[in-house]
């Protein structure tokens, strides 16, 4: 009788535990893992009286990627974006920009490098104008 109800309770426990596991999991080992964490973003938004660059900053391991806008309102007005990855000593790792925006509002997305352990502590990002100086610029710390 013990043997039967112990049988019995053996196939109860191994039914059970292969309810809980997906298809084979028990018997090859497999433990579920986590997806990996999302990289940090930060949002940014620069203007300057009628134009602007604004968006979104991504921080990756080894450079940050920048997904945006800019705008100027006028054909004699050209503005440009430009982004600036920084140590925590605050060397310069990397610079990247993106052309000319006249009269229009444009899309951009693009990769600044940041080479170093643990990718940029800081971004720079700057709205420039059509002789890509800086007109304002603002920074970033990694969240």
């Amino acid at each position: 009788m013990r043997t039967q109800i112990a049988a019995g309770l053996g196939v109860t426990v191994l039914a059970a535990g292969m309810l809980l596991a997906p298809p084979g999991a028990a018997a090859q080992g497999v433990v579920p893992t986590a997806a990996p964490a999302a990289a940090p973003t930060s949002s940014f938004d620069i203007s300057d009286a009628t134009t602007y660059t604004r968006g979104v900053l991504t921080w990756n391991d080894r450079s940050v990627g920048v997904s945006g806008e800019h705008s100027s309102s006028s054909a004699d007005d050209c503005r440009a974006t430009w982004v600036y990855t920084f140590d925590t000593a605050r060397n310069r790792l990397g610079s990247r920009g993106i052309g000319f925006v006249c009269d229009r509002t444009a899309p951009y997305d693009f990769t600044v490098p940041a080479d170093a352990e643990g990718g940029a502590d800081m971004v720079m990002v700057c709205l420039d104008d059509h002789d890509l100086n800086d007109l304002k610029c603002e920074a970033f710390s990694r969240p």
